[in-house]
């Protein structure tokens, strides 16, 4: 009985250490090499208050802002609004407060099939094309794609990732503002400042149900296995980042969906970019893209390719050039 105990886990070993040989060279012949950042025509220019075109400035231009704040948006027609309001009053105030604060919003419209392009517009003719700017894909890049396209146009000396939906109090750009200060001082210029929800998850496991906890679980344990040990909500989506380490990551970013948020992570951690983890507070807001088990299954293959992409070699700390 024993003998046939342990063939049966020696042939289970033997078949799970193939599968994992086998998920390894998969993972490497189909990683991409670093592709080009590459812009459509409509995408090299923004719209102003007045219809005309501007061009769009570039991530390795000298910053002429304090602050961007780039807001990815697919199909947020109902939702943009809510958080336009709250961020613009919060930084309208700041800079009667203090005049020398300058700061631009860009709104990344990923290819949506609504009208989420026409209402950001009207803030931009409210405020003016130099404190909100539209940015109008072509076509739909994932969240990762289109945080990118927005980061790679903006000119701040720090970026704010925020999401459309306004989950996160604007007004807490103050924590990450503080949590980027305490990194000081910055190894060549670059830091990072996560907003996390992770001290509110006993409250958000009461209100799912067993199965969502599970995979919010499952998750966590993958990214803390496989990529990221020291954060502990990697998928909150407001960021700050110094402008140098927008620059680094992002141009080392290869993922481009829901699970950007653990490469870029994953890149800050092997550049050995100073991360802090701040508390912020959250709100859970209906009309999520998110669906639960597919998207998760997505960024947990996600998960693990990143690591044996990078582990192979097949991903390599490189530098996307701009097109």
């Amino acid at each position: 009985m024993e003998l046939l105990l342990g063939d049966a886990v020696a042939a289970l070993a033997a078949l799970a250490a193939a599968a994992l040989s086998l998920i390894t060279i998969v993972a490497h012949i189909t990683a991409t090499k670093m592709p080009n950042l590459h812009r459509h025509e409509e995408e090299k220019f923004f719209i102003n208050a007045e219809g005309k075109k501007e061009s769009i400035p570039s991530i390795h231009d000298h910053p002429t802002k304090e602050l961007s704040v780039v807001v990815p948006s697919f199909n947020e027609e109902d939702r943009l609004p809510l958080m336009m309001d709250e961020a613009l009053d919060y930084l309208e105030k700041r800079q009667k407060r203090d005049p020398t604060f300058t700061y631009e919003v860009i709104v990344v419209d990923d290819g949506s099939k609504d009208q989420t392009t026409k209402v950001a517009m009207k803030y931009c003719k409210k405020y003016g094309s130099d404190k909100v700017r539209v940015l109008t894909l072509v076509k739909n890049r994932g969240k990762g794609g289109a945080v990118k396209m927005g980061v790679f146009s903006s000119r701040g000396e720090k970026i704010l990732m925020a999401d459309a939906d306004g989950a996160t109090k604007f007004a807490d750009i103050e924590k990450v503002e503080e949590g980027l200060r305490n990194l000081q001082p910055w190894p060549d210029q670059m830091a990072i400042a996560c907003g996390s929800r992770a001290h509110l998850e006993q409250d958000s496991i009461t209100q799912r149900s067993y199965f969502r906890t599970l995979l919010m679980y499952g998750f966590h344990f993958l990214v803390w296995f496989l990529c990221v040990k020291e954060i502990r909500d990697t998928q909150c989506g407001f960021k700050l980042l110094t402008r140098e380490a927008a620059s680094r990551t992002f141009s080392a970013l290869h993922i481009e969906r829901w699970a950007f948020d653990v490469e870029l992570l994953y890149i800050a951690q092997l550049l050995k970019i100073p991360v802090a983890e701040v508390a912020v507070n959250w709100t859970e807001i209906d009309g999520s893209k998110l669906v639960p088990f597919w998207s998760w299954l997505q960024m947990g293959r996600d998960l693990l390719f990143i690591r044996l992409r990078y582990l192979t070699g097949a991903w390599r700390l490189e530098t996307s050039k701009s097109n």
